[in-house]
């Protein structure tokens, strides 16, 4: 399915969290209530930077294919699934990169040969079940020049024979097996695989999910070193640790980092070793193989070249946490009993609560630097929420604004984040504040002609699967499965962080949507930057109603609108989002007796209007309290006027109340030519009755068509109620029938609790428009 070419604004996106009050307020010294959630447990964790990073394309990988039959869109839509890059230790340059479909390829200059395909050596190889399936990871021994060993870990059906090192979670039809096998190529230099293998470990996971994800030698560890030649297996829960122990249990692998000596015998099925240095050695009741315990996903380990002691974590959190942990021996990163640094309830998981007494105490480790997924106001709780830290590394290259923090992303969205987390005070069984971890950054992205974009634009896709590797130089590189493609970091951009909303007015945005944010979890939502949070629905042409168009400097991305004679789908293409609940929808509660409203935005009419059999376009606005999908509250639209068709800003004060209109006295077609970018903005005062319209800035003459008081005007606001939607195109967002449909574009629509004045406006418009 092709996907447009989506591009970021080139000024900053909105940048309101300072100034906006939070939906939930954060947990504090004076709510000690154990019970009592916290829906915002990392206020600000991500702030704009002013550095960027320049990417130039360095590889794309072949196409690939799961093995068997895919269920998850998540898996069958990628381009292939590549999930890293490293550099082979033996001087050659040659790069590698594993594919969880099975190839792992070799790249000089990036040119990618197939070296081995661990699809095509096992019967029993499942790739098609579980995000982390398939061919998860490949390690070099450090002296693989020498002795050409190197380790790769994949995942087999529960059925596959092999006898396991450690009994299984309990058996499921959708267990996977995770093999961790030990290859010796003949000749260390060929760029195709020939040589011998032999097994050496085997765990089966109770489900499909958290498998063995990454295997690792220390690469900066020296010979004599305490690390030098030992294998670290990251092993997740298997997504049982929910609803169990597991993570905490040292009988079991699972949640937990182990550390073995391939070269050594005393493991328990004498294919590994056990070094005498690992934590839990000799304590009763516990495998030796435990480096570090109490994790769910730990996705990504690295260390520190600068500091080779130095391990880093990016471990992959449930609902709420996302988190970067410093890693030493015997560490308790606390799950499930705590997630980053609060209580984990499973039964209400998009909330966390206040460590207890005996929690703060038990020793855990806290994260260095953490996110919360800040999950859109009207998605599902137990939804993906479109969020998972995909680890990095710590630079010690030519990046200098970069070097010495650690670089990395939230895979799913594929934003680039860094932290300060090196030289940071170890912080276990400290005081749980939140405060005491490094501050993220969000780094903007550019390409090689200085175009700033967001990873969403670089592969044409709202879900990125970004990944990320590193060479003996250090240099940075991102991948993608959406499109296969690596990029390598070829320099540093720096820019003012710029919002685009006008700092005066900022706090009276309710929801903005520019469509340049695709919600990740599923793009055909977009995401709201304004206060509320609040998703719209793109409504019968999806993704695809993103096109590669802007309406000011810098906008690259539009929102089309169809009738149905016009749609390419036969249905009318409009967006919103709606509420057949009588409370309404509860994000958008600030318009809950509002005393005004603005509806703002870009329009640009692409087709016949009004369509055939229609007397009316809609174009935005916000519904009533009792709205059918129809009723409004404050809208923008043409609608007929003693027999003319004319630009309107339509309000109701009172629900159930009748409504006024304020007609423009201009012909639309001027105020609106086809294929013209126009910015137009409607305001309610309900508190008095008076309404206005604006066009590029400038107030636009009119009239009222109601004679008298049909507002009953008594100096106070609207009904008392929580609209029932944002409707964008055309009525009933919910799809429940076509009426007044827009064949035209949309960009940078706005939605304000207060009657903006004259000169906010036109200050909001120059702000577009870069002046």
């Amino acid at each position: 399915m092709r996907k447009s070419r989506r591009r970021l604004a080139a000024v900053t996106a909105f940048v309101l969290a300072a100034a906006l009050t939070p939906l939930y307020p954060p947990a504090t010294a004076d709510t000690p209530d154990p019970d009592a959630p916290i829906t915002d447990p990392i206020p600000q964790a991500v702030k704009p930077s002013t550095r960027g990073l320049i990417l130039e394309e360095y590889a794309q990988l072949p196409a690939s294919t799961p093995n068997g039959p895919v269920t998850d869109v998540r898996i069958g839509s990628r381009h292939n699934r590549i999930n890293y890059l490293g550099e082979v230790p033996d001087g050659s340059g040659r790069m590698y990169v594993p594919d969880l479909n099975g190839p792992l390829y070799l790249l000089h200059d990036g040119e990618p040969q197939l070296y081995l395909d661990i699809a095509a050596r096992y019967p029993h190889f499942l790739s098609w079940r579980g995000l982390g399936s398939g061919f998860g990871f490949v390690a070099f021994h450090p002296e693989f020049e020498d002795n050409g060993t190197f380790y790769t870990v994949h995942s087999e059906t529960p059925d596959a024979p092999g006898e396991l090192t450690y009994p299984s979670q309990p058996l499921t039809s959708s267990s996977v097996t995770s093999v961790v096998t030990e290859w010796i190529a003949t000749d260390p230099a060929a760029d195709t695989f020939s040589g011998t293998s032999r097994e050496i470990f085997r765990f089966r996971f109770g489900g499909q999910i958290h498998a063995i994800q990454q295997i690792d030698f220390n690469p900066h560890a020296r010979p004599g070193d305490e690390d030098y030649g030992l294998l670290y297996l990251a092993v997740g829960d298997g997504g049982i640790g929910v609803n169990s122990d597991v993570p905490q249990d040292l009988t079991t692998p699972s949640g937990k980092i182990l550390r073995i000596d391939p070269a050594g015998a005393n493991g328990p099925n004498g294919q590994y070793g056990i070094p005498s240095s690992n934590p839990f050695v000799g304590e009763p009741g516990a495998i030796g193989e435990i480096y570090a315990v109490g994790m769910r996903d730990p996705h990504r380990f690295s260390w520190d070249s600068r500091n080779p002691d130095d391990m880093y974590l990016g471990h992959i959190g449930q609902r709420a946490v996302e988190a970067v942990y410093a890693v030493d021996a015997g560490d308790n990163f606390g799950w499930p009993v705590i997630e980053g640094r609060y209580a984990y309830r499973n039964q209400t998981q998009c909330w966390l609560y206040p460590m207890t007494e005996e929690m703060k105490s038990a020793g855990y480790e806290y994260p260095a630097a953490s996110y919360d997924h800040e999950k859109p106001a009207n998605w599902p709780c137990n939804s993906d929420s479109g969020h998972a830290i995909s680890g990095g590394f710590v630079h010690r290259g030519d990046l200098r604004g970069l070097y010495g923090t650690y670089v990395f992303g939230d895979l799913v969205e594929g934003r680039v984040y860094y932290s300060q987390i090196t030289g940071r005070a170890d912080d276990t069984g400290h005081d749980n504040d939140v405060s005491r971890e490094a501050q993220i950054y969000e780094l903007s992205l550019y390409d090689t002609d200085g175009t700033r974009m967001r990873m969403t634009d670089f592969v044409g896709d709202g879900r990125v699967d970004l990944r990320f590797g590193t060479d003996s130089d250090q240099n940075l590189y991102l991948l993608a499965k959406a499109n296969g493609m690596i990029w390598r970091v070829v320099g540093m951009k720096y820019e003012s962080i710029r919002s685009e909303v006008a700092p005066s007015i900022a706090e009276d945005l309710v929801a903005s949507y520019d469509f340049e944010h695709p919600f990740a979890a599923d793009d055909s939502w977009e995401e709201d930057q304004g206060w509320s949070r609040t998703l719209i629905r793109l409504v019968n042409g999806g993704e695809d109603m993103r096109v590669d168009d802007g309406a000011y400097p810098g906008s690259h991305n539009a929102l089309q609108l169809h009738s149905a004679a016009g749609s390419p789908t036969g249905r009318p293409w409009k967006a919103g989002v709606y509420s057949a609940d009588a409370d309404g929808v509860e994000s958008l509660s600030r318009f809950n007796g509002a005393e005004g409203i603005t509806v703002m935005g870009w329009f640009k009419m692409t087709g016949p209007n009004p369509t055939p059999g229609y007397n009316a376009i809609g174009l935005a606005g916000v519904l009533s309290g009792n709205s059918d999908g129809h009723g409004v509250r404050a809208l923008l639209e043409l609608i007929q006027v003693n027999g003319d068709l004319r630009l309107v800003a339509l309000g109701r004060r009172i629900d159930t109340g009748a409504s006024q209109t304020f007609a423009a006295e201009q012909d639309w077609r001027e105020l609106l030519p086809e294929g013209e970018w126009v910015h137009l903005a409607a305001t309610f005062d309900y508190t008095t009755g008076e309404m206005a319209l604006y066009r590029n800035g400038q107030p636009i003459e009119g009239f009222y068509t109601n004679a008298g008081d049909p507002w009953q005007v008594d100096g106070t606001g609207t009904s008392p109620t929580n609209p029932r939607g944002i409707k964008i195109g055309g009525s009933y967002p919910q799809d429940g029938t076509e009426r007044n449909p827009c064949n035209c574009r949309m960009d940078a629509l706005m939605f304000f609790d207060d009657d903006l004045e004259a000169d906010e406006i036109l200050t909001q418009y120059r702000r577009f428009r870069g002046n």
